[in-house]
């Protein structure tokens, strides 16, 4: 074989990640381009999940700080107004309005049972409706950890089905390689090879966008666990004020 010969067909075979992805065929490069596609999707998730979650985590945790170095019940409600809003102080105007609508119910009951309206002492909330605070607190907290985690699941379902995806790439861009093998009689490693390895860039393509979906999910749903434990640390933390107050 002669020199001219031997690199005509050296410069046909693709020996870059770029020669394969441009050398590939029609299937597996739209393939590809449904892959970057998800991989941006998922890198704009990651990033809006980190800046969202920053923000929450870095506001409640200062205002339960604060909260807990508080000795009255009325230090917490002006510190709530002035603190920027966030999960906890929300949580916290809704308790104290629960309790401030709970004892003027009771009070009002009293005073009908009683036919007696100078009764003054402030009515106390019974056990059943201490028991509805709680569980009116675990919703509000479980109402914000989803929507901080609204985009999540976007994460898990690019993580599970890129893998997916890209085996797909793979298969079609198989069988192309081997149809265009049939079609020209040449069964050689030569002619096999870069056909296969055209068609498993697909497969590569697949894991780089599923991997950093995966532990960008995994990361992420700790974190919002963790928030998820201190929403439900001040849930308890302002019903022990409450009760220390004596409005409960």
């Amino acid at each position: 074989m002669t020199l001219p010969l031997a690199l005509q067909i050296r410069g046909a075979v693709p020996t870059t990640p770029i020669e394969l992805i441009t050398g590939a065929t029609t299937l597996t490069k739209i393939v590809l381009v449904v892959l970057a596609l998800l991989s941006l999707l998922s890198w704009a998730v990651m990033f809006a999940l980190w800046r969202e979650l920053s923000r929450a985590q870095r506001t409640s945790l200062r205002f339960f700080r604060d909260f807990e170095r508080a000795n009255r019940l009325d230090e917490a409600g002006a510190l709530a107004k002035v603190t920027a809003p966030n999960a906890l102080t929300r949580l916290f105007m809704r308790a104290a309005h629960f309790v401030s609508d709970t004892r003027v119910r009771n009070q009002q009951t009293r005073e009908r049972e009683s036919g007696d309206v100078a009764l003054r002492a402030p009515a106390s909330l019974t056990g059943s409706q201490i028991e509805t605070l709680h569980l009116l607190l675990e919703t509000d907290a479980s109402a914000e950890r989803d929507r901080l985690g609204r985009f999540l699941p976007w994460l898990a379902t690019i993580g599970s089905v890129s893998p997916l995806i890209g085996l797909l790439g793979t298969v079609l861009g198989i069988i192309d390689a081997f149809i265009g093998i049939a079609t020209r009689g040449s069964g050689n490693l030569s002619a096999v090879a870069p056909g296969v390895a055209e068609a498993l860039i697909a497969t590569a393509a697949a894991l780089v966008v599923a991997i950093p979906a995966t532990f960008g999910y995994n990361i992420f749903a700790g974190r919002l666990n963790r928030f998820d434990g201190m929403m439900e640390s001040f849930g308890t933390a302002t019903i022990a004020l409450l009760v220390r107050e004596g409005q409960i």
